[in-house]
């Protein structure tokens, strides 16, 4: 369903002529806190339960003779589950940030963490009736509901930024209606802020580590996603560029309807892409090579990315075979330096070429210096982890995830020693996560694709 984002709820084929009623503000429907003062304070309840649930546990571990880390204290699903209910409440930068850290941690995350926290990826709360009608009025003007012939009042997905509602217009068109949650963009700055200070203030980022530069380019991605003009932009390229792809479909823009605050779009009959979990294997497989194959494209061929993997961008056409892309607010141009990176790390592992793979990395900005020349061994072995598995002969198994452990205790260890973090930059942060959103996927549906046949290409 067209317009899309992380966490939505989805209910695709849901279709009632209720309007704008009770009804509607019983199901979920909860305002969203609009004002600095008001979003502080909800952060102020957070940090303040998180502490709380701090002393708690620590308490009840040194009772039981235990002597248990601020780390252990600090990542505790009481305070996992604290963090993902207020940050679904605000909506907007705040929540969409955790649901980058969920989605992003992957298989680096405690599974009893991951579960929690991908609460924020499968619920969010929708604005009541009274305040959609406010956001709508102030948009398409009072008389708006007169440009179509129904509205469904309930929304079919609500996310971090806005929520979808289907629409049929006098002519029979059917629409997706994405409209922004009031006081999103305003916020995005003060919420990004606040994330950090929390971050900061729990001592889960070290204070060496200065993430100015990446707090700003936070904030400017977020800003590009909560402009609507710009990701009907941004729509439009992209199904330029997809032209003609039997595999592939991307909704068609109304630009008549579309505002900075709401996007308007054809509205796409079609299921959660992991309704393809209990397919035939050959359909997973052709599913996941045409996505891999796409973010070859993006990366080394049109150099233009949408960065979000989230599995709700993702839809299935079971009748046509044909997998419907979303969400284009976080599409952003690749400089060319990057893809160059990603281009001789590439080629450094199909030809098996440790010390290459190592120096690619190093000067792609993915490993800082310091790390290396402190934990060589541990890098050396995960890069030979990556290379056994890369230079196998035939498919890539990607259900099979027996050396993901071995990187995770190896990549621990390395991380214990904070003055060897490094941040790489912005763009590569972007489009790195695009490409392990892609495996995390492709590990979902248990795929098996012959990526080093589609990588061969363009090295």
């Amino acid at each position: 369903m067209p317009g899309t984002e992380p966490g939505a709820e989805q209910n695709p084929h849901a279709d009632n002529d209720s309007g704008f009623n009770a009804e509607s503000q019983s199901r979920g429907g909860r305002s969203i806190p609009r004002g600095r003062l008001s979003r502080l304070g909800v952060f102020g309840r957070l940090a303040g339960g998180v502490a709380g649930g701090v002393v708690a546990e620590g308490a009840r571990r040194l009772a039981s003779g235990e002597r248990p880390r601020m780390s252990d204290l600090l990542l505790t699903p009481a305070n996992a589950v604290r963090v993902a209910d207020q940050l679904s409440h605000l909506r907007g930068a705040a929540m969409k940030l955790g649901q980058m850290v969920s989605m992003d941690a992957g298989d680096m995350l405690p599974p009893e963490l991951a579960t929690i926290l991908a609460r924020l990826r499968n619920d969010a709360h929708h604005m009541p009736p009274v305040q959609l009608d406010r956001v709508l009025t102030a948009e398409w003007g009072k008389d708006w509901r007169r440009r179509f012939a129904h509205f469904q009042a309930h929304p079919v997905a609500a996310a971090s930024i806005g929520q979808v509602h289907r629409a049929r217009l006098p002519d029979g068109r059917v629409l997706a209606i994405k409209v922004q949650y009031p006081g999103v963009k305003d916020s995005i700055d003060a919420d990004v802020d606040n994330v950090a200070t929390l971050l900061r203030v729990s001592g889960l980022l070290p204070k060496e580590l200065d993430i100015t530069r990446l707090l700003g380019d936070a904030k400017q991605q977020l800003h590009d996603e909560a402009d609507y003009i710009r990701e009907g932009e941004m729509l439009e390229r992209y199904r330029a560029l997809v032209g003609d792809d039997a595999g592939l479909v991307v909704p068609q823009l109304e630009p008549t309807l579309s505002t900075p605050r709401v996007l308007a779009m054809e509205y796409i009959d079609c299921t959660p892409i992991e309704s393809l979990e209990t397919a035939p294997q050959d359909v997973r497989d052709a599913a996941m090579e045409r996505l891999i194959r796409l973010t070859l494209h993006e990366l080394l061929d049109w150099r233009l990315m949408q960065t979000d993997p989230n599995f709700a961008n993702y839809r299935w056409q079971a009748e046509t075979g044909r997998i419907v892309l979303l969400d284009f607010g976080a599409a952003r141009a690749v400089p060319q330096v990057v893809a160059d990176g990603y281009r001789r790390l590439l080629a450094a592992g199909l030809a098996g070429q440790r010390d290459a793979v190592r120096d690619a990395a190093i000067q792609a900005g993915f490993l800082g210096e310091a790390a290396v020349v402190g934990h060589r061994a541990q890098i050396d072995r995960m890069i030979d982890v990556i290379l056994a598995e890369m230079n196998r002969t035939g498919p890539f198994d990607f259900g099979d995830r027996s050396f993901v452990s071995v990187l995770r205790d190896e990549g621990a260890a390395i991380a214990r020693d904070r003055s060897t973090w490094h941040i790489p930059s912005a763009d590569m942060l972007f489009v790195q996560r695009k490409i392990s959103g892609t495996a995390l996927l492709a590990a979902r549906l248990k795929a098996r694709v012959d990526v080093r046949a589609m990588v061969e290409p363009y090295c």
